[in-house]
């Protein structure tokens, strides 16, 4: 491993805290910047670093661009996004810009990533998933690109008897009843619309079934419970969001999770690897780069890889409501298969999402990734080689000495 230097061996920064980052760094260099980057709004503020320190940068998300257009549109930015897009993408239609600068993006901002920028600007690029590792690899030949295990510490009280009998009380869901459950922000990707209209179906044909809705529905439409049937509102029942040190007991009271996804970024969803280590039977979307998952299809038939013991049950595209409401069909009839599913999930857990696994892969991760070159890359959009020092460079000059005198000063 690199020795760290001494005076800061690892410091985290937020975007509360982000404003130390330049400072720290410019005064006494990191052996390595590692960036976590998704599309979630609270990593945005890492887009302003990257180009600046190149370092590792651990892709949650392989596809941005709905990140990028959200932060950048918000602030009125457009002629900034109109660059960023077409470097990002010189093939596309340039006029596309204008479609999103008018505010009509959403579902087709998956087709164009918009990863150029990141790829060229990083030292070592990592990702969760070797698929999605060998495809960037494929497209950005030059960038060194590496798969880590995704891990996760179990929450507490996910095998809990107790926990378990809380949440069904609270919600008034019988002991004997079969509760599916869907976890993490409630967007319209996790196809909340598709679950409900399949969980409508079903519970028209079993008067023993329940969902549970755990997370927050602030982005989700489809979640409004005037909008619900009498007899479908006392089946299905919106927790919003929960506390990290309650979430256990809601995986406990939960029989089968629902872990859908489309479009998607490519991710490998936490809240999935969640109910494998709680134990849980799980549905997830039949996706390319998921492939590689131990599955069975809706009917209880295994799929490949067929070595191994299933983990889910893997609904199809194209046929997404038959294929779901069978999924759930077979999950309600079968209590052993449930029971099976969740055993080998949870082992599965074990073996590729322990926190152990995870680290073992950053301790390696971080060592190449910090003997890698700097990349240079001299035809970036102006927002990113423009360090806004302009206006303090003319005041301190003014006075008779340099911004760069007052950032190299120990004082």
């Amino acid at each position: 491993m690199p020795r760290l230097a001494p005076a800061h061996a690892i410091d985290c920064f937020s975007n509360e805290t982000a404003g130390d980052f330049l400072w720290k760094a410019h005064r006494d260099p990191y052996n390595l910047v590692v960036y976590q980057l998704g599309n979630a709004p609270c990593h945005d503020f890492m887009w302003g670093y990257m180009a600046a320190c190149p370092g590792l940068v651990v892709l949650h998300d392989a596809r941005l661009h709905q990140a990028r257009a959200h932060d950048l549109l918000e602030q009125e930015r457009f002629d900034d996004y109109r660059q960023e897009f077409w470097y990002d993408h010189p093939q596309a239609r340039r006029d596309f810009v204008e479609y999103a600068v008018a505010g009509l993006g959403g579902p087709i901002y998956y087709c164009w990533p918009m990863l150029r920028v990141v790829m060229g600007t990083a030292r070592c690029v990592a990702v969760h998933n070797a698929r999605v590792a060998a495809d960037l690899r494929e497209e950005f030949p030059e960038v060194p690109v590496e798969a880590i295990h995704l891990g996760t510490v179990p929450f507490e009280s996910a095998d809990n008897a107790a926990g378990r009998a809380r949440v069904r009380a609270r919600f008034g869901v019988p002991e004997n009843a079969v509760l599916f459950a869907a976890f993490g922000k409630m967007t319209a990707e996790k196809r909340i619309e598709v679950i409900l209209r399949a969980f409508e179906t079903m519970a028209g044909e079993r008067g023993d079934v329940h969902l549970l809705l755990a997370g927050d529905t602030s982005e989700c439409a489809a979640i409004d419970a005037g909008r619900f049937s009498p007899a479908l509102s006392a089946r299905v029942h919106v927790a919003g969001y929960i506390p990290d040190q309650a979430i256990g007991e809601y995986l406990a009271a939960s029989d089968a999770c629902l872990c859908l996804r489309w479009p998607t970024a490519l991710e490998t969803s936490a809240a999935w690897v969640q109910c494998l280590a709680a134990g849980k039977p799980t549905v997830i979307s039949d996706l390319a780069h998921l492939v590689d998952i131990p599955a069975i299809d809706p009917s209880g038939r295994r799929a490949p890889p067929a070595s191994a013991d299933p983990i889910a049950i893997a609904v199809d595209l194209l046929d997404e409501h038959g294929s779901l409401l069978l999924a759930l069909r077979t999950l309600a009839g079968d209590p052993l298969l449930r029971d099976a599913l969740g055993r080998a999930g949870h082992a599965y857990w074990g073996v590729n999402h322990a926190i152990e696994v995870m680290v073992r892969d950053y301790e390696q991760l971080i060592e190449r990734a910090a003997a890698s070159p700097v990349p240079t890359v001299a035809d970036l959009p102006p927002h990113f080689t423009d360090d806004h020092s302009a206006l303090a460079r003319a005041i301190t000059g003014q006075f008779g000495f340099s911004l760069d005198d007052i950032l190299g000063s120990s004082t």
